[in-house]
């Protein structure tokens, strides 16, 4: 008998400012792979993924520029927090990923970091740029929805 998950997997980092520079087409989970001291440094929320982007190179996925930092208890053989990591995906996904940043302004930005049955994983999107007026219309819409929420409640 399977066991149920008690509640949705919490983030222990989000990307926010991609959402709102990025439309988001598609996304994927993916598993990092991580070292000792890094991945008791992503179970303290010590990870930065705000410039962070993937990169296909030679049929793998990789996540570069995302920080995760120095773990506090570590000794000599703390990791780099900066160095490049690679991510757990299947074939055809790493090469739909590929196809799909053939076209010009797509990329892969990593949108959230979460414990996943105690593996970390991270949900990649494949996302095109927003211009400035896409992205003062999309505020302007939350804003509205926003308002009607509260009117909705009040009413």
């Amino acid at each position: 008998m399977a066991k149920k998950n008690k509640a949705k997997d919490s983030a222990l980092a989000q990307n926010k400012k991609a959402r709102h520079d990025y439309s988001i087409l598609s996304t994927f989970e993916a598993g990092i792979v991580l070292t000792g001291t890094e991945i008791k440094s992503v179970r303290e929320r010590r990870i930065t993924l705000r410039d962070g982007f993937v990169q296909i190179r030679r049929g793998e996925a990789i996540l570069m520029n995302v920080q995760i930092s120095e773990y506090l208890q570590g000794n000599q053989f703390n990791h780099d927090p900066f160095r490049n990591r690679k991510l757990l995906l299947h074939k055809k996904e790493i090469l739909k990923l590929q196809e799909e940043t053939k076209n010009k302004g797509i990329t892969i930005v990593p949108l959230k970091v979460y414990l996943k049955d105690g593996f970390a994983k991270v949900l990649i999107g494949v996302a095109k740029g927003k211009h400035e007026y896409d992205k003062r219309e999309s505020l302007k819409k939350r804003d509205q929805q926003r308002e009607i929420d509260r009117a909705l409640k009040n009413h």
